[in-house]
Parts: structure tokens; C-alpha cells; sequence
């Protein structure tokens, strides 16, 4: 799979030094990833949810943080809409809309 956008998981391990293990693993993980629907991602990430609208939900270090990201299987492209604590994410009304 191919990330866009990888310099927003950049910047947010800048000012969450303690997430850039976690969030170097994932994005390692995803890279070598050759996903061709929800199942396959449910193999490298147990905790992901699909929350519809082409939109995952990844849980980071212990459900410290969450990386929402939009799926295209066919080009094999991530596309990362957002990366926060688990509080930022809760104020999120409709996550497949971000």
C-alpha cells in the first residue's frame, strides 16, 4: 500500500514524542500490506473498524491514539485523514465524512 499524505503522521509524532514507535510500526505494517478488502486488513490490524464510506479507524500504542485514513483497494493507496489522541478523535461527530 502506498500512504499519502505521510507527513501529517510526521508532524504529530513531533508533538507526541511518545507515539513515533507506535505510529512507525503501523505505517511499516501498511506499506508492506497488499489488501484487497476489510478482511485483509482484519489480518494485519485486529482492532481496525471499518466505519463505512471507505473509511478505517486504527487504534495506535493502546488505543492511545487513532489514525482515520481512506482505503482505495484497486490502486492500493492510504490516504490518512487523521491522526489524534483517543480525546481528539472523540469529538469527532461522523468520522466517514473527514
Amino acid at each position: 500500500m502506498r500512504i499519502f499524505t505521510e507527513e501529517t503522521l510526521k508532524k504529530f509524532t513531533i508533538d507526541h514524542p511518545e507515539s513515533k514507535t507506535a505510529i512507525s510500526e503501523w505505517s511499516c505494517k501498511v506499506k508492506k500490506a497488499v489488501w484487497k478488502n476489510f478482511a485483509d486488513i482484519k489480518k494485519t490490524f485486529n482492532s481496525v473498524d471499518s466505519v463505512g464510506n471507505q473509511h478505517y479507524v486504527f487504534n495506535i500504542k493502546g488505543n492511545d491514539y487513532r489514525i482515520v485514513v481512506v482505503i482505495q483497494f484497486t490502486p492500493q493507496f492510504v490516504y490518512i485523514r487523521f491522526v489524534g489522541t483517543h480525546a481528539e478523535y472523540d469529538r469527532i461527530t461522523d468520522c466517514s465524512t473527514i
